[in-house]
């Protein structure tokens, strides 16, 4: 095992030339776009691609109101690109695990580090978490999609999924919360003695309290995301 003539090795991890769908999982940590128009992507990536294809970088800080707020908080780790043309377009981002979800009129909440493509179709929204903003290095901040199409998220390892019910809320740390669902909005916390317990920096006593009823995906990782602004 892990030994191959160059034959073998490129049958076992070539790409899969047959016509696809527009979002298909080459392997579990790289995406295929089938591009006929055009896409969104979290900047930086790509990978490879063949084809036509043209590139355009957007801050999400350009999409919707308060923008310059949203330019002073989230710096440049909160960006997107557009790519434009016809053809097959490869997308990775840290070697993390992707999932494809098919919206069907549906929204969904996904950390915006998290957040590797959609379908132009989606409507998108960013949404600052400006009560801890201050708190958490790297700005925290999220994107609201919602419609019709397909939305790829990334997380490290294998995700978890919680279910949340009336009168059993679920609290994650930041760090680790990946996406929820829409009818759920997280309320900030702190725990000092938590903080204490475990002996670690301010960071960790921020913790996310969503009630209600809906879901949380998590990721068995703490992601700390610097950006290139900081907040004091």
């Amino acid at each position: 095992m892990g030994k191959y003539t160059i034959e073998e090795f490129v049958k076992q991890t070539k790409q899969d030339e047959r016509e696809n769908e527009f979002f298909e999982l080459e392997t579990p940590r790289v995406l295929e776009v089938n591009l006929t128009d055009q896409v969104w992507a979290k900047t930086g990536s790509m990978i490879s691609y063949t084809g036509q294809i043209k590139f355009e970088r957007e801050r999400l800080l350009d999409h919707g109101v308060g923008q310059m707020f949203k330019k002073a908080l989230t710096g440049e780790g909160a960006s997107l690109m557009k790519a434009r043309g016809q053809g097959r377009l490869y997308l990775a981002d840290q070697g993390k695990k992707i999932t494809i979800f098919e919206l069907n009129g549906e929204s969904i909440t996904v950390n915006g580090n998290d957040l590797l493509a959609f379908e132009p179709g989606i409507e998108w929204d960013i949404r600052l978490m400006k009560r801890v903003a201050g708190m958490m290095a790297g700005g925290l901040f999220n994107v609201k999609l919602s419609g019709t199409g397909r939305v790829a998220i990334t997380s490290h390892y294998e995700p978890l999924t919680l279910l949340v019910k009336p009168g059993e809320p679920v609290i994650t740390d930041p760090n680790a919360t990946v996406a929820w669902s829409e009818n759920l909005t997280p309320d900030f916390r702190t725990d000092v003695s938590f903080r204490t317990f475990i002996g670690r920096g301010s960071g960790e006593s921020i913790q996310m309290e969503f009630k209600g009823e809906g879901f949380v995906i998590v990721q068995p990782f703490e992601e700390v995301v610097m950006t290139g602004n900081s907040s004091s």
